[in-house]
């Protein structure tokens, strides 16, 4: 995505004002070049690391989103859990003289 062709490419389909934007809509119409494309096996090669690559990323914000709300939830119980033992006294009948 930083070759000159897709960038010229994406050009056509970005809106001009104040602030340039491509739309979703306009993201669609983007031909993505495919990698080595008179080189078979090189190109697959390259195909399968790049998915690679957008695998560990959706794996990373898979655990962000349920992951970090998971392990914050367990840190509050014991934070909880740990300020109740520490503020909990023994009733004055149950203190031995």
């Amino acid at each position: 995505m930083q070759t000159e062709a897709f960038i010229a490419e994406k050009a056509k389909h970005v809106s001009s004002g104040k602030v340039q934007r491509l739309l979703m809509n306009g993201m669609s119409k983007v031909r993505i070049p495919v990698p080595y494309p008179t080189d078979r096996e090189k190109s697959l090669a390259e195909q399968a690391r790049i998915v690679s690559i957008l695998d560990n990323f959706d794996a990373l914000t898979h655990s962000i989103t349920e992951g970090l709300p998971k392990e914050i939830e367990l840190r509050q119980k014991q934070y909880e859990y740990y300020r109740d033992l520490l503020l909990s006294f023994p009733k004055p009948e149950e203190v031995e003289s």
